[in-house]
């Protein structure tokens, strides 16, 4: 059974893929893709959010409400990230 706000196996064949930003959260909150994907995340919410690497490895930057910000993955490992304005805002990506 697939815990909420986890990817589905089909996200980890495509090579783009996206992430909401919506209700104070990223959904969802976990994503397993493969080397060379691309995530775009797409601001859904009232307010601004970024998508910022814990390690500062990426930051997509202030998306105000209907804006979106993409990176590419191109190394295999485990990223974490938050919004940089409401730090409570977290989620991880698996790439394989």
């Amino acid at each position: 059974m697939k815990e909420e706000g986890q990817a589905t196996d089909e996200a980890m064949m495509e090579k783009e893929v996206s992430i909401d930003i919506a209700n104070f959260a990223f959904l969802p909150k976990t994503m397993t893709l493969k080397k060379g994907a691309t995530v775009t995340w797409i601001n859904q919410d009232t307010v601004a959010h970024t998508a910022t690497a814990d390690d500062a490895s990426f930051d997509t930057g202030l998306l105000a409400k209907g804006e979106s910000g993409s990176v590419t993955f191109d190394k295999p490992g485990t990223y974490s990230y938050h919004c940089t304005p409401h730090p409570n805002m977290k989620a991880t990506i698996v790439v394989e």
